[in-house]
């Protein structure tokens, strides 16, 4: 009796969390900014950057309790399809949340290497809101693009910096020297003589600064050691410039895009136009004040970004380059250093 007890009980179990499963659904406000996301990349997203169609879009929303997957082509097995969503022009699959429902991040979470920008709802995450949290996505998507390249991952491991680690995880906890005085004093300095060098009033006085910048820049590289160095580099390339992309995106669409009536009916949207002020003011705030010791690698993202916006005024063809010549961006300057 007391087995058949244990089994009914365990039957029972079973059919409350498939139950529970098939009634999880995409909560429609979430839906609105994913559609919207979607649309901003399509719409303008080869203006932005040529080629980032190319790129794979799939993404999991991370919800308290539910994961939802979009746009995957081959979801692992733990995932349940629950229909076609005409909105987002993709099946919809779904599994009790595993991960954190905080995160901004790409990677392949969904069982093969597709990368996946794997996003937290906008009121868990540090963007909020609607609008900001649509071009964090898109920042997200601009690493779907670079994680994408048939060379990535074997270039990537061949800077030699993971100390073994084989989750990629040494990308974020790497031991950069942020804390070393004379490290973050002159990263401060270069920082401030960046912004000075973008802010130049005239080409004249931009090329005494540009070289004046680069001779610094020089003599920081100097004092990192080499695999410190090598790390400084790839954070630029990656996350420095995704930080100019998600600016860049949100500059075009505010001139070249308008937003759907959906969008627009949220309750905490704002105007694109004001995202893309915010989002430039921020990023020459974050480096007007930075703190390497405090901020260590997210001070990373507005400098690379920086240069990413003076690279558009010294050097308008460096994207070109910029898939092939990877983990750098001191060679996009080179050949301006004495013009």
């Amino acid at each position: 009796m007391k087995k058949i007890t244990l089994i009914f009980v365990l039957l029972l179990s079973f059919s409350q969390t498939i139950s529970a499963q098939e009634k999880a659904s995409l909560p429609e406000i979430d839906r609105i900014r994913i559609a919207e996301a979607f649309r901003i990349g399509e719409k303008i997203g080869d203006k932005v950057w040529k080629g980032w169609s190319s790129a794979p879009w799939a993404l999991l929303l991370v919800t308290p309790k539910d994961e939802f997957l979009i746009r995957h082509r081959k979801p692992s097995g733990d995932f349940r399809l629950i229909g076609y969503d005409s909105l987002l022009k993709s099946d919809v699959y779904t599994r009790p949340r595993k991960l954190s429902p905080k995160l901004l991040a790409t990677f392949p979470a969904a069982g093969d290497a597709t990368p996946v920008i794997v996003v937290g709802q906008a009121e868990n995450t540090d963007a909020k809101t609607s609008t900001p949290w649509v071009f964090v996505v898109l920042h997200e998507h601009f690493h779907q693009l670079q994680y994408s390249q048939p060379d990535y991952y074997a270039d990537v491991e061949k800077l030699n910096l993971s100390g073994g680690d084989r989750t990629g995880m040494w990308m974020i906890n790497y031991q950069f020297p942020y804390s070393q005085k004379e490290v973050g004093d002159q990263f401060g300095s270069l920082s401030k003589l960046l912004v000075e060098t973008y802010n130049a009033k005239n080409k004249s006085q931009r090329s005494k600064k540009l070289n004046e910048y680069l001779s610094e820049r020089k003599k920081f590289e100097s004092i990192l050691k080499t695999d410190d160095r090598r790390y400084l580099s790839f954070q630029l390339w990656q996350e420095g410039i995704a930080r100019y992309v998600q600016y860049k995106t949100a500059q075009t669409a505010a001139k070249k895009y308008k937003p759907s009536k959906e969008f627009r009916a949220l309750k905490d949207f704002t105007p694109i136009d004001k995202e893309a002020d915010n989002l430039l003011r921020l990023t020459f705030n974050e480096l007007k004040e930075v703190n390497l010791s405090k901020s260590q690698r997210i001070a990373f993202y507005p400098f690379g970004a920086i240069e990413g916006l003076l690279l558009d005024k010294v050097n308008p063809n460096w994207k070109q380059k910029y898939l092939a010549d990877k983990f750098s961006l001191d060679d996009y300057f080179r050949n301006e250093v004495n013009e």
